[in-house]
């Protein structure tokens, strides 16, 4: 069984960064920039490095140039993340999971460190694969608060919920993410 799961840039329209502070934010996707993961079966569990994940140089000025361009992290450490805090969703909901493997990989077109939410998108796209392959529903509320503790809680990146909301729900959403409403219910009003 193979899998393939894809994830938007996003452009915040009105309110960035006022998720971070119960306040409310209109953003939208922007469809030409993509993280997509594939996932298959295999014999062991493999996390497939990416070109941006490569350890290899042809000269130092070459490692140079892709850390001035990538940074010095890839996106091994969020796909390991999304998978640990996939697993323990489904422990903690009592979802049996198959015991069986997989092989995945990524490739992203979303430029980096320009604010366009790539890394929360290879996120999406790893725990939306994830889904697929063991055939699990997460409530689609839930999900951006999943995806969000994989950065916060797992890598300890300062992040909030807009990039993972309109992530999971796509096209252009209103967000509210109002103090009373978010301890009410562990998550914002989200209108598409």
């Amino acid at each position: 069984m193979a899998c393939e799961a894809t994830a938007y840039a996003r452009a915040g329209l009105v309110g960035n960064p006022s998720d971070g502070y119960y306040g409310k934010t209109v953003s939208v996707i922007a469809a030409n920039f993509a993280a997509k993961v594939t996932l298959y079966e295999s014999a062991e569990l493999e996390i497939v490095p990416s070109f941006q994940d490569r350890m290899k140089y042809a000269t130092m000025a070459e490692l140079v140039r892709d850390v001035e361009n990538n940074g010095y992290y890839g996106g091994i450490r969020l796909m390991k993340g999304a998978v640990r805090k996939f697993y323990d969703y489904c422990m903690s909901q009592h979802i049996p999971l198959p015991d069986r493997n997989f092989s995945i990989r990524y490739r992203s077109t979303i430029p980096r460190r320009l604010g366009l939410a790539g890394s929360s998108a290879l996120v999406t796209a790893t725990i939306n694969a994830l889904m697929e392959f063991y055939e699990v529903e997460i409530p689609k509320p839930l999900l951006p608060n999943l995806i969000l503790s994989v950065e916060t809680e797992e890598l300890n990146i300062a992040a909030g919920l807009q990039d993972r909301v309109i992530q999971v729900y796509g096209g252009a959403v209103f967000m509210d993410f109002s103090r009373d409403i978010m301890d009410a219910q562990g998550y914002g009003n989200y209108e598409p």
